[in-house]
């Protein structure tokens, strides 16, 4: 019976129930490819899944100039909107996984390894048009790293090993959303 009423009124209620981001300062960290899927649950909470992809190693070969960023990552959280989902201020919290290899960058020593943690995000999200979306937040990530860490990019000489509490700045980002 509702149906039919809101099917012949004038009125069209448009749900913008889902959202799609990547963010925009991960491709300046040497190409990470980024996306971040959200779902409102209501007014005020929207949850949220997420997958960051770096498979590159520049310079490849090359012993002494050889530098990588190397990461797949995987998240899953929740966000909490004071006003409502995809306006203004947000606060979030997610546990994320990561496999990483990183070296050759600052220095010749390489690391590689598993983090797995949990963190706490805040941002704000500005309204471009009724469908697009500029994301602006920050958060801390704290969790357990089991790594490796090895005298250069390509040598295998391994420097020091074992399992570390870790605590990070992690999703210092600027987001383009799509929600639809």
């Amino acid at each position: 019976m509702m149906t039919v009423a809101l099917a012949l009124s004038d009125h069209h209620a448009v749900a913008q129930d889902f959202s799609l981001s990547t963010d925009l300062l991960g491709y300046a960290r040497l190409g990470t490819m980024n996306m971040d899927a959200s779902y409102a649950v209501s007014r005020r909470w929207s949850l949220v899944a997420g997958v960051r992809y770096n498979p590159f190693t520049f310079r490849k070969g090359d012993l002494e100039r050889q530098f990588q960023s190397r990461q797949q990552s995987y998240s899953i959280g929740a966000r909490v909107w004071p006003w409502h989902t995809w306006s203004g201020w947000w606060f979030a919290g997610k546990l994320r996984y990561q496999e990483y290899n990183e070296g050759g960058i600052i220095s010749r020593k390489t690391e590689e390894g598993d983090r797995i943690g949990a963190g706490l995000y805040a941002g704000y999200t500005h309204m471009l048009s009724p469908h697009l979306n500029l994301e602006f937040g920050v958060g801390l990530w704290a969790g357990r790293d089991a790594f490796r860490r090895y005298d250069c990019p390509v040598c295998g000489q391994v420097i020091a090993s074992g399992d570390r509490i870790f605590f990070r700045p992690d999703d210092v980002m600027i987001s383009l959303a799509y929600v639809f």
